[in-house]
């Protein structure tokens, strides 16, 4: 799988105070979306991340329920996350 800009600069350096709309597979409706959920930090994303316990099945359906992901926008965001904790975590 090929990996987008957005992606390889997300993983690149520890995540900080960086917008939800950094993520990979995030773009500015479901930024939006989240942020209006209290999802407005990517470490906030990352937390449900980690308390579905990186579960790619469950954290997918949570984004698309959470603020209407479609497949490949969930796959991105959990690839991103995923990657971006083996680095980090």
């Amino acid at each position: 799988m090929t990996t987008s800009q957005k992606h390889r600069d997300f993983v690149a350096e520890p995540m900080g105070d960086k917008p939800v709309g950094s993520l990979a597979g995030i773009g500015e409706v479901l930024g939006k979306k989240l942020e209006e959920r209290g999802f407005d930090k990517a470490y906030v994303v990352l937390g449900q991340f980690l308390v579905l316990k990186k579960d790619e099945d469950l954290f997918r359906e949570w984004l698309k329920d959470t603020c209407g992901a479609n497949a490949k926008q969930s796959r991105d965001c959990f690839g991103c996350l995923r990657e971006w904790c083996d680095a980090f975590l």
